[in-house]
């Protein structure tokens, strides 16, 4: 029986990077021949595409970090929708991020991933054993924070420089939520930020070409 640890350390990822929460799935051994014949793209993605194999994967995922917190799962069609829509908007910035050269060095994968481990009471040997157990590698799970901290850096790029707060703003927060400046300047940016992100992430999703092929048969 699978183990159900999953969800929980996919949730510390999440929190390690301050994005959602990270699917693993793509750490996850190469499929079978036999599955790989049966593959087909569902999404075209300007020059890139998704798999049917990868978007099982990513459901399979979401499924089990949703049941392990008591979530309500959407109708299957929906979550199918919903999931693949995400794995396109992850496409296309990854795809951006690559044209850009973005990168992270090995230092600072090693102190997320160490991290990690850590913010689950592991080590990073037991990390290791625990990923192993839930069919996982550490090598695949480093290059998945890999992915996602590159992802980040292209956010803080494209998001970051569109932010501004005027002294007024913080000064009204300030009065209206009791806290000091420097809360009332974090909680605005954050605010903003978010606002100002998937404002972006509409506009780029609006530019790319995308073909959905999920229901094609």
């Amino acid at each position: 029986m699978r183990s159900r640890r999953t969800p929980f350390l996919a949730a510390g990822l999440a929190m390690a990077l301050g994005l959602a929460a990270v699917p693993v799935s793509q750490a996850q051994e190469p499929p079978s021949t036999q599955r790989q014949a049966l593959d087909r793209i569902v999404a075209v993605v300007n020059e890139g595409a998704i798999m049917q194999s990868q978007l099982e994967d990513r459901l399979a995922q979401v499924r089990s970090q949703m049941g392990a917190q008591q979530e309500e799962l959407p109708p299957a069609g929906t979550l199918r929708e919903q999931v693949l829509e995400q794995m396109i908007l992850e496409e296309i910035q990854w795809q951006m991020a690559d044209e850009a050269g973005l990168t992270v060095d090995d230092t600072d994968l090693n102190r997320q991933v160490r991290g990690i481990a850590e913010r689950n009471g592991m080590s990073l040997e037991q990390f290791a054993d625990t990923l192993e157990a839930d069919g996982l590698t550490l090598a695949g799970v480093r290059e998945e924070i890999r992915r996602e901290l590159t992802l980040r850096q292209l956010q803080q790029r494209r998001v970051g420089s569109r932010v501004n707060l005027s002294e007024r703003e913080v000064e009204r927060f300030m009065e209206q939520e009791g806290v000091g400046r420097e809360q009332a300047q974090q909680a605005l940016f954050q605010r903003k930020a978010n606002e100002e992100l998937g404002a972006w992430l509409q506009e780029i999703r609006s530019q790319a070409f995308v073909d959905n092929r999920l229901d094609e048969r």
